[in-house]
């Protein structure tokens, strides 16, 4: 499998994985499993019937993406993850600068995936929970016209206000989005910092932007 399939078969994968529809009244309740089989699903609903996404409207997959997807991810562990250690010296604007930024990166990046999604539907693998657990694996596989694709997410339950299960990593055969961008971050910080990160994830959402 090349590069450029897998490339955008993470985006599918950043996109689906979060459900991407808001969460009724009974999500707290719902078993992790049982959520992302009916959010992937309905997600990969809308991305057919929607010609804009399947067109490349950057503006609508942001829109989505903010509308969507957001609401079902713990973003901030998610940036925390993939920046590492240096993440608790970090000042609170720059932690929200990286957030910022990642998110921008992840969309304007692999946006092009979504217009890949045609015949894709979503096969539940069998999980392995404690009803007590408060971290769980869901693991799936994406079926279409080739072989089936490895599609995992690791989630937690989240307590209070907005309580349910988040979604803090993906996985495609193999690789989890937070320690493959871990070790590019990490790069960037020994060599220039916190600052520098940013400064670097500015000008690759720019570079992204004007490649439309």
């Amino acid at each position: 499998m090349n590069r450029r399939f897998l490339s955008r078969l993470l985006t599918v994968l950043v996109v689906s994985a979060s459900g991407l529809l808001a969460l009724p009244a009974s999500a707290a309740d719902e078993a992790p499993d049982v959520l992302i089989k009916r959010l992937s699903t309905d997600m990969l609903d809308s991305i057919k019937a929607d010609k804009a996404i399947q067109a490349g409207d950057v503006f609508r997959i942001v829109a989505l993406v903010d509308t969507r997807i957001m609401p079902n991810v713990n973003f901030q562990r998610m940036t925390a993850s993939t920046v590492g250690p240096s993440w608790r010296q970090a000042t609170p604007e720059q932690k929200q600068r990286l957030q910022d930024e990642f998110k921008i990166l992840l969309v304007r990046t692999y946006a092009g995936a979504l217009s890949q999604v045609s015949d894709q539907t979503i096969s539940m693998m069998p999980m392995r929970a404690a009803p007590e657990d408060m971290e769980v694996l869901v693991r799936t596989k994406v079926k279409g016209s080739g072989e089936p694709i490895q599609l995992d997410y690791r989630l937690e339950k989240t307590p209070g206000q907005g309580a349910g299960w988040k979604i803090y990593n993906l996985n495609v055969l193999g690789v989890w989005l937070v320690e493959t961008y871990r070790s590019q971050f990490a790069q960037e910080i020994n060599a220039k910092g916190i600052d520098g990160l940013i400064a670097s994830l500015v000008e690759r959402n720019k570079a992204n932007s004007k490649k439309g």
